[in-house]
């Protein structure tokens, strides 16, 4: 089932990247507004960069300094890359890491077109993350780990990556209560960052189980229904009203043929028919990685010491 997931995930978004979406559309900019990024942020990087899939800006509460290597889990068109890019300098490095093809293409030649030097992008899952031990002073993302299958493995590989007192900050979806069948086993929902999602209590734990300490999950108040307003901004029609496709569907194809599909589509029919902020929240998550000397034996150091 996880590899079904992917593959809807990968189509969904793969979609979304050979699309036009970008600041230049009014909806697509109001939803990274909703959810955080300044007007002059946003005009500071590429437009096609941004393609209205944020929940937050972890770039706000990551605090980079010059010099940091700071990583993207699902960077997408390099939103939240440029923008770490200029945190960290000329002496710094903003990775970017992806799982599709078309969204990786789409950041690189962002950065090519706006002669970014010192970024990078990564085709790769999450839970497999291409980069050394211990390489790594912060890690953000943005409205992704809820869609792994596994987030356990999700967390071990931040965890293994990150350099001793090294951080997370994290936009993400979490849910408040559970959902009910028809947005569980709905392939929108998941594409759409709310089926996958787990409690926030949860998120905590597996957080300090992977090895995290002085972990913060904060409901950040922010309104979901934001995504409407990328609505009618996709060249791809819309779903009907009624089509909610169960996860054990097939992958998910563009909605009209060649067009490229969206999700803001399905999302928007989801939001009409669901009281979606009443079940998941936008959260801002930071954690910290423990230096040798904050540790307490050998239930304290992460991963490989509790294996």
């Amino acid at each position: 089932m996880s590899e079904q997931l992917l593959d809807s995930v990968k189509a969904r978004y793969g979609a979304i990247a050979g699309s036009t979406l970008s600041s230049e559309h009014a909806g697509v900019k109001a939803v990274a507004e909703a959810f955080g990024y300044t007007p002059e942020e946003l005009t500071s990087i590429p437009a096609e960069a941004n393609m209205g899939l944020s929940c937050g800006n972890p770039t706000a509460t990551a605090h980079l300094k010059s010099g940091e290597v700071v990583v993207d889990l699902g960077s997408g068109g390099g939103l939240d890359v440029f923008l770490a890019a200029q945190k960290v300098g000329s002496t710094g490095r903003a990775i970017g890491i992806d799982m599709t093809p078309e969204m990786i293409a789409r950041a690189r030649a962002n950065a090519e077109a706006a002669g970014y030097t010192n970024v990078e992008f990564h085709h790769s899952t999450i839970d497999k993350i291409p980069l050394s031990d211990s390489s790594v002073d912060c890690v953000i993302s943005n409205c992704v780990i809820n869609l792994a299958p596994d987030k356990p493995a999700v967390f071990r590989e931040i965890f293994r990556i990150l350099k001793p007192g090294g951080r997370l900050a994290v936009s993400d979806i979490t849910l408040k209560t559970d959902l009910p069948e028809a947005l569980a086993t709905s392939i929108a929902a998941y594409t759409g960052c709310i089926a996958g999602a787990i409690k926030i209590e949860a998120y905590r734990n597996e957080l300090l189980q992977a090895g995290f300490q002085y972990v913060e999950v904060v409901d950040g108040g922010k309104d979901l229904n934001a995504y409407k307003n990328v609505q009618n901004q996709s060249s791809c029609c819309s779903a009907p009203k009624d089509e909610l496709t169960e996860l054990s569907a097939s992958p998910a194809s563009s909605c009209c043929g060649s067009t490229p599909g969206s999700v803001h589509k399905d999302l928007d029919t989801l939001l009409s028919e669901f009281d979606v902020n009443a079940m998941a929240a936008s959260v801002k998550v930071f954690a910290l990685k423990p230096t040798a000397s904050s540790c307490c034996g050998s239930t304290c150091c992460g991963s490989k010491e509790q294996q």
